[in-house]
């Protein structure tokens, strides 16, 4: 009775052990870690597994993890993202979430990437990818940093003209909640968005928009 004791003494401490080495390791990534990242510090695959089983980590994506006692934020959604993909931008509905332009909350998480690259996926939170081309993608990309790490994200001027280009998919009412709380706004940069709209030919259908909003 006591040998057995002693083996699970000796059992508890050598996964306290390894669970204490997973932790320290995905602290130290800002609460992440890839499989090749365990191997690299000693930690078998049966460890991790262990760690998902007994709900120190979870998977988010294939061959990708997060701490689940970490102290996330609100932007935890988007560093997941960046954390997978580094070149995906947080664009429309939940960029205009992220400037605090709409009380929507979207269901998904509403992403940019360059056109003709592979597309990804997470096994949560849920996304929708668009494929931008390359003058729509690279411009007015902003970083904003959450307790995951750094993300992209398009500027509230950049974020706006897009949801005028997808207005048909988007929908007016969210277009036109975004342009009003943006307008009301003291740091509103009018100039940046009409240049925006010029740049990306849809001025002529929009000015009338923004000069209603701004009459």
């Amino acid at each position: 009775m006591v040998l057995i004791v002693r083996i699970f003494v000796i059992f508890a401490y050598i996964l306290n052990h390894f669970m204490e080495k997973t932790a320290k390791l995905l602290n130290k990534n800002r609460g992440y870690a890839r499989m090749q990242d365990f191997k690299s510090a000693g930690i078998h695959t049966r460890e991790v597994a262990s760690a998902l089983q007994r709900g120190t980590i979870e998977k988010f994506a294939p061959g990708r993890y997060k701490l689940i006692r970490y102290d996330w934020d609100e932007f935890a959604g988007f560093t997941d993202i960046a954390a997978l993909r580094p070149d995906a931008v947080i664009c429309l509905e939940s960029a205009a979430e992220y400037h605090g332009l709409t009380t929507l909350n979207p269901s998904v998480i509403t992403v940019a990437i360059p056109r003709n690259t592979r597309k990804f996926s997470l096994e949560h939170p849920p996304i929708r990818i668009h494929f931008f081309s390359p003058k729509q993608y690279k411009t007015g990309i902003l970083t904003g940093i959450g307790s995951g790490g750094k993300f992209q994200v398009y500027s509230a001027e950049k974020t706006i003209i897009d949801l005028f280009r997808f207005r048909n998919k988007t929908g007016m009412d969210i277009l036109l909640e975004v342009l009003k709380n943006y307008t009301n706004r003291k740091d509103r940069n009018i100039n940046l968005l009409t240049a925006y709209a010029k740049q990306f030919r849809v001025y002529k259908e929009f000015f009338p928009y923004i000069q209603a909003m701004v009459a």
